[in-house]
């Protein structure tokens, strides 16, 4: 019999897939999660250099100094990292493409429907499977499968981020000159690291996007978005 190995919710970031990019940022967690292996940084989503693709990228165990990645950060073989997908605007997980550490390789599952929603998963092993080798800074790999493509290794920070200023406005110290103009600000995650889950799909293997969230509270014109959310489970 085939052991189904069964990984309960640690944390997750929500966004909406719109026109360009897109950010959920979570880089300052809780303290039961952050500076774990389950510590999410960011999801983005884009459109791919092919029109008819989405990009799927989430970020993990941020503000990692220069060195540290290559040196002690791991992605963790008991974690799982999960994409879902709800292309039906009811905000539940529709499909997923799933992550997970084995040896020297991140695999992935998906699109698929998975076999239950919320906060616990199990693995998609009937689903396409993909591996691709886990990059280095000196060594970038890279697989395709069915359309997608796939990476997982560390990456710059993307994020952009002037948080000392943001202290400073929340303490009122520089009210009420607020935000610094891009020219000038201070990008406090310009030489941090992340590790990175990337994959682009498709989307006619996401299906068809429901209405966009936002017509229900009155902004019209607004093109079908389908709504998205990372999370990061750990095998129970």
């Amino acid at each position: 019999m085939r052991k189904t190995k069964i990984f309960g919710a640690i944390s997750g970031v929500g966004l909406l897939i719109l026109a360009t990019v897109f950010i959920a940022s979570d880089h300052i967690d809780a303290p039961a999660v952050a500076g774990t292996t389950t510590d999410i940084a960011d999801l983005y989503a884009f459109e791919g250099d092919n029109p008819n693709n989405t990009v799927l990228i989430a970020t993990v165990q941020g503000l990692l100094v220069p060195g540290i990645v290559t040196e002690n950060a791991t992605f963790d073989e008991d974690v799982l990292v999960e994409f879902n997908i709800d292309n039906t605007g009811d905000f539940v997980e529709d499909l997923v493409i799933q992550a997970i550490k084995r040896g020297d390789s991140m695999y992935f599952f998906g699109p698929a429907q998975p076999a239950q929603t919320g906060l616990s998963s199990e693995v998609a092993t009937f689903a396409d499977r993909t591996a691709v080798k886990i990059s280095t800074v000196d060594d970038v790999q890279t697989a395709s499968n069915n359309g997608m493509s796939f990476f997982a290794g560390p990456r710059r920070d993307p994020f952009f981020f002037d948080f000392n200023r943001f202290n400073e406005v929340a303490s009122g110290s520089v009210a009420p000159d607020g935000f610094l103009p891009p020219g000038t600000a201070s990008d406090f995650f310009a030489d941090l690291n992340v590790l990175a889950i990337a994959v682009e799909v498709p989307n006619s293997m996401l299906g068809s996007a429901p209405t966009h969230v936002g017509e229900s509270v009155g902004i019209t014109n607004l093109p079908p978005a389908y709504n998205v959310w990372v999370s990061a489970k750990r095998k129970q």
